[in-house]
């Protein structure tokens, strides 16, 4: 007599809490823009006063980094956790403007920027439509270390002097006569959602954006000091680094 084959058992929904490390690997970009201000007479009516217009310019580069984190699904849909990551960053871009000084004297002034690294410390507040797919948006804490410079070159065809007691300068043509730079940390926040899946009983691989938010920074840019007299500079007032940042990765849950 025929025997009906046994019914498998229904496989185990996926259970999404628990500790997880991983890797991710993707790009970012951003757009920055950098105005001038003086910081004596001299500066003020020679360089700012002369025509040093502000700048912008687009920033872009790879990324890739490590994350950890902690799950706690607290029903069959949902679950919150937070995730710490640190990213080491290509992300770089540059400005140069030529213009008349006094609307004869060419020069070309150049702001850069260039982002070594950033981390953030993030919540992350998901929903499950099924038990493998995680929908989630994710907030938090920024930071990141950022290189910025700027200088001013004399293309000529003269000398520019001027005398403003205590301050001096002479920037002959076809020299940079005033450079300055700055790598500092800067902080701020970070928004962003993303997908996640369950590929196995331990991997996971998720796609990801980021926006991320940094203070700004002014860095203030000097020419060489001539014999009895104070040095002449002004600022270079970067805007905040605003950064869209898009990756894939992928985790081990332990």
């Amino acid at each position: 007599m025929a025997v009906k084959a046994p019914v498998a058992p229904a496989a185990a929904p996926y259970n999404w809490t628990g500790f997880y490390a991983g890797a991710n690997i993707g790009g970012g970009w951003g757009s920055r823009g950098v105005d001038y201000s003086a910081n004596d007479p001299l500066s003020g009516s020679l360089i700012i006063g002369g025509g040093l217009p502000p700048q912008s310019f687009d920033t872009s580069g790879a990324l890739g980094g490590l994350q950890i984190g902690y799950n706690w699904q607290f029903n069959r849909n949902w679950l919150v956790g937070i995730e710490t990551d640190f990213n080491w960053s290509g992300i770089k871009g540059s400005a140069s403007n030529t213009t008349l000084l006094g609307g004869t004297q060419s020069v070309t002034s150049s702001a850069d920027e260039r982002i070594k690294w950033f981390g953030t410390v993030r919540v992350r507040a998901g929903y499950l439509p099924t038990s493998n797919l995680l929908v989630f948006v994710t907030g938090g804490f920024a930071y990141g270390q950022i290189d910025h410079s700027g200088n001013f070159a004399n293309n000529g065809p003269l000398t520019i002097v001027g005398v403003s007691a205590p301050f001096a300068l002479s920037c002959g043509a076809g020299f940079t006569c005033f450079t300055g730079a700055s790598s500092d940390t800067a902080t701020g926040w970070t928004l962003g959602g993303g997908l996640e899946y369950a590929l196995w009983k331990n991997l996971t691989v998720k796609a990801e954006y980021l926006y991320v938010s940094l203070d700004g920074k002014s860095v203030t840019v000097t020419a060489g000091t001539l014999p009895g007299s104070l040095p002449v500079s002004y600022n270079a007032n970067f805007d905040r680094t605003n950064l869209n940042v898009a990756r894939l990765g992928v985790n081990y849950r332990f």
